[in-house]
């Protein structure tokens, strides 16, 4: 999977964003100044597959408040979601599914999905009241059945694009 380095990231933050050792994605990269990356520069991430091989992509709009599943560019499922609320909103861009843990317990509900994003996810809740407001630390909430059946349909490396 490539990444484009955003301004101001460093190749220390984006290992752990993808969860990735910094020496892994040092050796997928030969070449690579890991003191001197820039923005747009593109990154080889291991272990994920190309974002285009996969016929799905998840759309966010935080101020509706909508996660949209499409295959294939054809809207296939729509759901309410809660996001972040004043002082940790929900973060905007581009990132991709990383990892999925069913029953992470707490305020997480049934499941939970990583974002390339450290500290980010897609996840239940044990406040299903919630859905449908701002009121997240940043992540993104579902009710419980929704976001198992999202987890069953998407594999690792989803794209996941969250705008405003």
């Amino acid at each position: 999977m490539n990444h484009t380095v955003k301004p101001g990231e460093t190749l220390g933050q984006i290992a752990r964003d993808y969860r990735t050792p910094i020496s892994v994605i040092i050796r997928a990269n030969p070449g690579i100044n890991p003191d001197v990356i820039y923005p747009g520069q593109t990154i080889i991430i291991p272990g994920f597959p190309p974002t285009h091989t996969i016929p799905y992509k998840i759309e966010v709009s935080i101020n509706n408040r909508l996660l949209r599943l499409f295959k294939n560019g054809v809207l296939e499922k729509q759901y309410p979601i809660a996001v972040g609320r004043i002082l940790h909103g929900t973060p905007v861009g581009d990132f991709i599914i990383i990892n999925k843990a069913p029953n992470p317990g707490g305020p997480y509900g049934t499941m939970w999905m990583s974002l390339s994003k450290q500290h980010y996810g897609i996840h239940g809740t044990d406040d299903p009241s919630s859905i449908g407001k701002a009121v997240s630390r940043g992540c993104i909430r579902m009710f419980n059945h929704d976001v198992e059946e999202l987890a069953r349909i998407v594999p690792i490396g989803t794209h996941v694009s969250i705008r405003p």
